[in-house]
């Protein structure tokens, strides 16, 4: 099965609970107008895109039908198409740049974290770069023993100490590892705290002033896992992230999971980062890097009607 069709598969309830009305909308409208928007309108809210991203939306399909003079309710669904693709965005992918480059993953427990670390070394790995990971969320309990399972599957390594050691000591520890190994990249997990936003901070300051002291120069990543069932709940939860810490890309899990899947359009709209990797599934290669075009395909598109698009790459809870 290409990724495609695990997208569309993964992407299934959402897709069957709200977007697939897309298709039933326009056969029942002869006529654009105003009850069709409404209509179309409706059918977002209920995905969860947000008030504000939904009403964006339907603004921006409005002046185009105006301005293109669009008579047919299937173009309108093409324009909405392209609506949706340019307001998703394209991603951006990793920034790799150095050897070895670092990613920092953030997160609160539950959202996915230690999966979505295991998937994102797998992916790389298979792409060629040789991968370390640190084992720096040192406070929840079995946080290390989770993560070494899924460094096993993805076939990396793992730098850890031992339950309650000092992040920072195992990130010290992990550098020097990585550089000894001539890893390509090194990736960060973190405590998943944000019910005190200082000791976030806090700890990521210390983690980074290692990381800006032992390898001056290299290339960094502050990737937010945010759980794509909780819908709106996800973007309250980036947003305040963002306050404490400076995230340069998402990972959107459990997409697999949720009817909710419009919550990704408005977390672009009102957080303005890039979605880098989404997952649709619990097997490691479940998770990979964001395409925008084939992840509004996955959606709005009819059952067979669409050929799956342009080669693109080939997304979970916690273990």
């Amino acid at each position: 099965m290409g990724f495609f069709d695990k997208l569309k598969a993964g992407l299934a309830k959402t897709k069957n609970a709200v977007f697939g009305q897309f298709s039933e909308v326009v056969k029942n409208f002869r006529k654009v107008d105003e009850e069709l928007l409404e209509e179309l309108e409706e059918i977002m809210i209920m995905a969860d895109m947000g008030a504000a991203t939904t009403e964006k939306v339907i603004g921006e399909l409005r002046d185009r039908i105006k301005t293109k003079n669009i008579k047919d309710a299937e173009e309108v669904k093409r324009e909405l198409a392209d609506i949706l693709r340019e307001q998703v965005g394209e991603g951006e992918p990793l920034d790799l740049s150095t050897t070895p480059s670092v990613i920092l993953v953030i997160g609160v427990n539950g959202v996915g974290k230690t999966t979505s670390i295991g998937k994102i070394a797998n992916n790389l790995k298979k792409n060629g770069k040789r991968v370390l990971v640190a084992a720096a969320d040192t406070f929840r309990a079995a946080a290390i023993e989770q993560l070494a399972v899924w460094c096993e599957r993805a076939g990396v390594e793992l730098i850890a100490q031992k339950e309650g050691a000092d992040p920072a000591s195992v990130v010290f520890d992990a550098i020097a590892a990585a550089n000894k190994r001539k890893a390509d990249v090194l990736i960060i997990d973190t405590a998943g705290r944000l019910h005190n936003k200082s000791n976030l901070m806090d700890e990521l300051a210390k983690i980074n002033r290692i990381i800006g002291r032992e390898l001056p120069g290299a290339a960094r990543e502050t990737l937010l896992v945010l759980d794509a069932t909780t819908g709106q709940n996800a973007v309250m939860q980036a947003k305040k992230f963002k306050e404490a810490a400076d995230i340069t890309g998402l990972v959107l899990t459990k997409l697999d999971g949720t009817a909710k899947g419009g919550a990704v359009f408005s977390i672009k709209d009102e957080i303005d980062l890039p979605v880098k990797f989404i997952g649709v599934g619990e097997q490691i290669d479940d998770m990979q890097p964001f395409d925008a075009k084939m992840f509004v395909d996955a959606l709005i598109a009819d059952d067979g009607g669409e050929e799956e698009p342009g080669k693109g790459g080939e997304s979970g809870e916690d273990a």
